[in-house]
């Protein structure tokens, strides 16, 4: 995910480790010179950036540890805190860990190969186009059923031409789904549908992955309302919360990554569509009464639901990313679930 002008980088005094970016400049009865870097304060032409390492190094560390948790104790983390606080031990959460390891560590290593990716898409285009970006920030969330709230990187996106943010925006979800595919198809072929049904939860498939599971034609119960939480496997569930954020990503909305590539499609349009798709995400919302969705739905109107303008609107984006973004806005339709979790009483 990117966030365009959240920018982490900007502070000079930050020592963690960084860039030094110097311009060519027009100097009076000197031509054209490259200005070396400046010692004390800024110079004209100059931009001094520093890039931290520490804090994401920090968070992502934290985040392996939180995911880890979540796959040992069988995306049920709260249920074993709970345990732990009322009898004063943390006796089984130490069974967890020695019973499920491997679990954890297959399950934590997926997503993160997922997320890493994912990220590291939009950081490396950035570079390319000379876009100043942060490192990611993974967030952990240890309490939650998967243990993180994704990643994010910051850029100073208001440098970037309609191309560059074309390019960005959708160098991250394809490069998650290199990842996220083939272990998503892992773990289709581990689930024992046959199984019997029974848990606190199920997990409602993506349109993608229910059209393959009724092409394999799986026995037992019908995976099209859910695969049941005694069903799951790492690998699926790696794959089925890296389908759910790349999904969630792609929104037509504000800067998630689907806003940027409207924007670069269909330019100051753009704004109808996420405004539209916003009006139905509320409807939807009260109608089904699912209002797991609220924060997010408050969190992007505060954000704002229209793209902000790039450097330049009026660069050619060519007939193949034409096509390849609007193929792109089928993503969300094929890996993001509309009824995720299905709490079962």
């Amino acid at each position: 995910m990117t966030s365009g002008d959240f920018s982490p980088i900007d502070d000079p005094q930050d020592r963690d480790g960084g860039y030094i970016e110097a311009e060519l400049v027009q100097e009076p009865d000197r031509g054209r010179i490259l200005r070396p870097p400046p010692t004390h304060g800024r110079l004209p032409g100059i931009s001094l950036r520093t890039r931290r390492k520490k804090l994401p190094l920090a968070l992502f560390v934290i985040t392996c540890f939180s995911t880890f948790w979540a796959g040992v104790t069988g995306w049920l983390p709260g249920h074993y805190l709970t345990l732990a606080l009322l009898q004063h031990d943390a006796m089984p959460m130490r069974r967890a860990i020695l019973a499920h390891w491997q679990d954890g560590l297959i399950y934590a290593a997926c997503l993160l190969s997922i997320l890493l990716m994912h990220e590291m898409g939009h950081f490396l285009v950035a570079l390319r186009c000379r876009i100043p970006a942060s490192l990611p920030y993974f967030l952990p969330f240890p309490v939650s059923p998967i243990g993180t709230m994704g990643a994010v990187i910051g850029m100073a996106g208001m440098r970037a031409d309609r191309k560059e943010i074309f390019d960005i925006g959708l160098a991250g979800p394809l490069a998650g789904l290199v990842v996220a595919v083939p272990i998503m198809w892992i773990g289709i072929q581990q689930l024992d549908l046959t199984s019997p049904c029974h848990g606190p939860f199920k997990l409602g498939p993506p349109l993608g992955v229910q059209l393959v599971l009724e092409h394999l034609g799986a026995g037992g119960c019908d995976a099209s309302d859910g695969v049941w939480y005694s069903q799951l496997n790492p690998y699926y569930m790696a794959g089925w919360v890296g389908l759910l954020i790349t999904g969630l990503n792609m929104l037509p909305v504000s800067q998630l990554d689907g806003g940027h590539v409207i924007y670069a499609l269909f330019g100051r349009r753009a704004h109808w569509l996420a405004r539209a798709f916003m009006i139905l995400a509320v409807a939807y919302i009260v109608y089904n009464q699912d209002w797991g969705w609220s924060l997010m739905i408050l969190l992007v109107l505060l954000l704002g639901t229209d793209h902000p303008p790039t450097r330049d609107d009026h660069v050619h984006l060519g007939w193949f990313r034409t096509i390849l973004g609007l193929a792109s806005l089928a993503i969300p339709l094929l890996c993001f679930p509309l009824t995720p979790f299905k709490l079962v009483n």
